[in-house]
């Protein structure tokens, strides 16, 4: 049976900086009350975040610094290199290496808004690793850099992961002008690609036709930035439709995923329909949020800290400013609980901490790292 919870909300008016003074202490949930503490709120409009061994935290900020992050204390690290940081463009995600800690493979990845060379304007989305050693960055080495340059400030994807075979997943969006880009497997430009820890093609990659670069796993790709890995192994995607329309997919090998024949998004101008709700060949998606939800992040609960909600998925909304809970069985979504509603405003990431805790940032300037636990 399909349950929804909505929260009443008090809305404040805060000038920018006091934002932080106005978050609720808990909010009231479906199987318990949900306790919400703020880290810090000395952060600078964050991407996304990482958790380092001894129990601290990196955080990806979008202008292209790196912060450390200790028991609420905030340090910026210098040695990341110089970020296309236009319109929706900067530094994006950030994946430790699996064996990170062992010495021999102590990197932290990182995908970026790289510059065209030589003052050229355009940009692509990139991956690079970087030695973390002593609280400093080492050497960095390039993986990978999408196939074509575009046109920058749209659409850049940039959510990372390292699955459960070790490989890396990065998602790369349409980038904002030719939305056939997407239907190209040729093209980097909307689509999922499957790499190894090196940046090379995963060797199993589905392949489409002979012409197809060997990274792509899925196309059809507006904007993906939400990745999580299920238990049993279940890859699931967030991605934005244009003003209405944002998806969350099963990812499967070699599917094509619709965009932009395929859509439940409307024009931004006209708000009519930008195309079909269902195609041949295109693979549907599992949900459809309501309303314009923008999806960003996205994590699997497991752990002992929500025993209510494991295997669930947590998504976060930029313009929602939601964090919905979804509970699925097979494709079909048997609880849908609305976790927040507007209490902490824009989430841009959301994370499963070692504690089994719940982490979010905030897409603002400054930005806020929250923790989530459940009230016993």
């Amino acid at each position: 049976m399909l349950r929804s919870l909505s929260l009443a909300l008090l809305t404040l008016s805060l000038p920018a900086g006091a934002q932080a003074a106005s978050l609720p202490e808990q909010v009231p949930g479906l199987h318990h009350p949900v306790a919400l503490e703020l880290i810090t709120d000395e952060l600078d409009t964050p991407w996304s975040l990482a958790f380092l061994p001894d129990g601290r935290m990196l955080v990806a900020e979008q202008p292209g610094t790196l912060a450390l992050v200790d028991d609420g204390d905030v340090q910026r690290l210098d040695g990341l290199p110089q970020v296309s940081h236009r319109g929706q463009g900067g530094l994006f995600d950030l994946a430790l290496h699996p064996q990170f800690g062992d010495g021999s493979h102590d990197w932290l990845y990182f995908s970026w808004a790289q510059p065209g060379k030589d003052g050229d304007s355009d940009d692509a989305t990139a991956v690079s690793r970087v030695r973390f050693e002593d609280d400093a960055l080492g050497a960095i080495t390039p993986i990978f850099v999408q196939n074509r340059f575009s046109t920058p400030g749209r659409h850049y994807g940039g959510r990372l992961l390292f699955d459960d075979q070790g490989l890396l997943w990065l998602t790369i969006g349409d980038r904002g002008v030719s939305k056939s880009r997407a239907q190209d497997p040729a093209d980097h430009a909307g689509s999922l690609l499957r790499l190894t820890a090196d940046g090379d093609p995963a060797p199993d990659n589905p392949g489409f036709d002979d012409d197809a670069a060997p990274e792509v796993y899925s196309i059809g790709h507006r904007n993906p930035q939400g990745l999580a890995q299920a238990a049993d192994g279940t890859l699931w995607s967030t991605e934005h439709g244009p003003r209405t329309g944002d998806e969350l997919n099963r990812i499967l090998p070699g599917e094509n995923y619709g965009w932009p024949e395929v859509t439940r998004g409307r024009d931004y101008a006209t708000n009519l329909p930008l195309g079909v709700d269902s195609a041949p060949g295109m693979r549907d998606p599992v949900h459809v949020f309501e309303g314009r939800f923008a999806p960003s992040g996205l994590a699997v609960v497991s752990g002992e800290e929500f025993p209510a909600w494991q295997g669930d998925l947590l998504a976060g909304g930029l313009r929602g400013e939601r964090l919905l809970r979804l509970r699925l069985e097979g494709d079909s979504i048997i609880e849908r609980e609305v976790v927040l509603d507007g209490e902490v405003g824009r989430i841009r990431d959301v994370r499963l901490g070692p504690d089994g805790a719940i982490y979010l940032l905030t897409d603002s300037d400054p930005g806020r790292l929250i923790r989530l636990t459940r009230v016993r």
